[in-house]
């Protein structure tokens, strides 16, 4: 049998893994602090931290103690947090006017972390469920559905609330048709040219997010009920594509998929289809598994953590919010 180039033994791929500086120079993504995006809980009060059950190690704290959170992050080189705020039971309202009150939980956390730590991009979470009594994203008729234009008004006034206390970046995270050209109109309209849009384009009716709905205290008025009617099906992906090219259309800077592991091909087909900024929510049952994983001495957490927020970087996204960030500057640091 003839033997030629590029056949065994003349290639043999495990040459280039033999020693750690062969593997270095050919390894095609790294993650770094610069890929983190940190989601945080802020809540009510002064020197206050609640633990959250269902996600160990993750806290919900007082504006003064997230300044402090902002500068750690800072100095551990991650760009941005992402702040979701824990609304008091008895702020919340059918109409969810507490989402655009200029002193409100989120507002006043944007303006201290800005005052404090200038650099530190500050992304806010545009969507209404942590305001409305019935736990859902949007407003409701008097039959349960969730109102898609009188949504998208309320979200537009958030969203310029958010830009005029010092966002950086303001993430609609709704899911209603239409309201990234509504809230790129009025930023522009009121002189906000630079603040960016990060569009969640591409989340699903997942599973995957009853740990964050415990955290911001959105489940016990969500009552059991479900997303289905505005978030996308999970057998879905064609139709991914389609709500990115009408997002960046109407003025979106970037683009999310969420939840992350399971949807990296459609991180994937929107990276390549697109070319635009892409991220990627590593999302709270995400987190909980991992963290229950490696709690419970079942896996290595470290490892397998650092794993699969490389997988998200190898499925085209360019960045990651993930409740690992800190935790993986941390190791990123001291490795």
């Amino acid at each position: 049998m003839a033997i030629y180039p590029g056949m065994y033994p003349y290639t043999r791929m495990r040459r280039m893994r033999r020693d750690d500086f062969s593997r270095r120079l050919m390894r095609e993504n790294v993650l770094t602090a610069n890929d983190l995006i940190w989601p945080v809980f802020v809540m009510e009060g002064d020197n206050q931290r609640e633990a959250i059950a269902s996600m160990p190690g993750v806290e919900r704290v007082s504006i003064d103690l997230l300044v402090k959170e902002a500068e750690a992050a800072f100095k551990l080189g991650i760009p941005a947090m992402a702040i979701f705020p824990v609304t008091p039971q008895a702020a919340k309202t059918d109409k969810a006017e507490e989402a655009w009150n200029p002193d409100g939980l989120a507002q006043r956390a944007v303006r201290a972390i800005k005052a404090a730590v200038p650099e530190l991009g500050v992304i806010t979470d545009v969507a209404l469920d942590p305001f409305t009594s019935h736990g859902q994203d949007g407003l409701m008729d008097v039959n349960g559905y969730i109102l898609n234009d009188e949504t998208v008004s309320a979200l537009v006034k958030q969203a310029l609330s958010h830009a005029e206390a010092g966002a950086d970046v303001v993430a609609p995270s709704d899911m209603m048709d239409g309201r990234i050209g509504e809230i790129r109109d009025v930023l522009e309209q009121h002189g906000h040219l630079n603040v960016r849009i990060l569009a969640y384009s591409a989340k699903y009716a997942s599973s995957f997010y009853g740990p964050f709905r415990d955290a911001v205290g959105s489940a016990a008025n969500l009552k059991g009920g479900n997303k289905y009617s505005y978030q996308m099906d999970p057998a879905n992906s064609d139709e991914a594509l389609w709500e990115v090219a009408l997002d960046l259309q109407e003025g979106a800077d970037m683009v999310m998929i969420k939840p992350g592991m399971p949807y990296l091909d459609i991180v994937r087909r929107i990276k390549e289809e697109f070319k635009a900024p892409t991220y990627v929510y590593h999302v709270s049952g995400e987190y909980a598994m991992l963290k229950a994983a490696g709690m419970n001495g079942w896996i290595n957490e470290k490892a397998c953590v650092l794993e699969a927020l490389l997988g998200m970087k190898r499925a085209g996204a360019d960045g990651i919010l993930t409740y690992y960030a800190k935790q993986v500057a941390e190791w990123l640091k001291n490795p």
